[in-house]
């Protein structure tokens, strides 16, 4: 065999290699370039994606995807609204948000079937429920006070006046016992944990609390004009993060995590992924039957309707502009 008869074959092998995922098109020669901006540092809550990128998944689905690490000092939604990124990643919040500004944006897929927010107590206080946190001094941030406080305060009587300042800092916590404050359920309890404290964790979702989270967002033209790319994205992406909550191979994906996110170690990520599982977090509900980032038209609509009956939003709003499941439900991942 010639050396260029062997080159060519090599190439030959190697676009079928990337015939890996349902549907997918094997591509030789050029990947669609897509980016991707998430929500805050690298973490394990972000695993399914760098695990996508690692196992080489988007590449097999033929895409080159970058993905933008978020940060306090980043708002992933103007950086969508003002074209700097193909996609975001958010919540079923603000895909609401997009219809009542009557913005050109959706969401098209949702990673967490639960909303990882919680109150944290500490176990002993006496705060073993939401019925018994009435009354008592809760650590909120502002955007807490405007999404899901409105229905704790709604459906455990809480009131305005339990709202103390929350500046993510645990310091508080661990000085008084009787604090109670708002976390993510793998991040908080676990650094609570770490200096000592037995924390008490109550996951808002399971109260009822029905916001998707970790959603894919993206504009109404690129949904319009690349709609093989979007779903190839969606595609590989979903299969990531079957691999990552399974803990298929996912060394180089935590490797990824920790080199854009030095604060991140093997004990960090290891507990969110086991709170994320034993939760129900990704894999859930509607999930367990129509793969992961299922979502519904029964549960968007169940979900406005709290935000109405909260005073949240408006009734009235075109619901259906802010999302499609024309890319999910496909039982990518089981």
């Amino acid at each position: 065999m010639t050396a260029t008869r062997f080159v060519f074959r090599r190439r030959a092998l190697g676009a079928l290699a990337l015939v890996a995922l349902p549907g997918v098109r094997a591509r030789a020669q050029t990947l669609d370039r897509v980016s991707f901006q998430t929500n805050w540092r690298a973490q394990a809550e972000h695993g399914g994606y760098y695990q996508a990128v690692a196992a080489g998944l988007y590449r097999q689905a033929g895409l080159e995807v970058e993905l933008r690490m978020g940060g306090p000092q980043q708002n992933p939604a103007q950086l969508l609204l003002g074209g700097r990124v193909d996609m975001i990643m958010s919540n079923g919040f603000q895909a609401l948000n997009y219809v009542r500004e009557n913005l050109p944006f959706l969401c098209i897929g949702a990673v967490m079937q639960k909303d990882p927010q919680v109150l944290m107590a500490h176990e002993g206080a006496g705060n073993d429920s939401f019925e018994a946190m009435r009354g008592k001094p809760i650590l909120i941030g502002a955007e807490g006070r405007v999404t899901f406080w409105p229905f704790l305060r709604a459906k455990f009587g809480f009131t305005d006046t339990q709202i103390r300042p929350y500046t993510f800092n645990l310091a508080p916590f661990m000085a008084d016992r009787n604090t109670i404050m708002q976390g993510f359920l793998s991040s908080e309890p676990f650094a609570a944990i770490q200096a000592g404290a037995r924390p008490k964790v109550h996951l808002i979702a399971d109260a009822g609390y029905e916001n998707y989270q970790t959603t894919i967002d993206i504009s109404a033209k690129m949904v319009a004009e690349k709609k093989d790319v979007v779903q190839r994205f969606v595609d590989a992406t979903m299969l990531g993060w079957s691999q990552y909550m399974k803990g298929e191979n996912v060394a180089a994906a935590n490797a990824l995590i920790k080199r854009d996110n030095p604060e991140m170690d093997d004990a960090k990520i290891a507990y969110a992924v086991k709170a994320m599982n034993d939760n129900g977090i990704v894999l859930s509900g509607e999930a367990t039957r129509l793969g992961i980032g299922a979502m519904t038209h029964e549960r968007w609509a169940s979900f406005y309707q709290t935000l109405v009956q909260t005073g949240v939003h408006a009734a009235g709003l075109d619901l259906r502009r802010a999302y499609s499941l024309d890319f999910v439900n496909r039982r990518v991942g089981l």
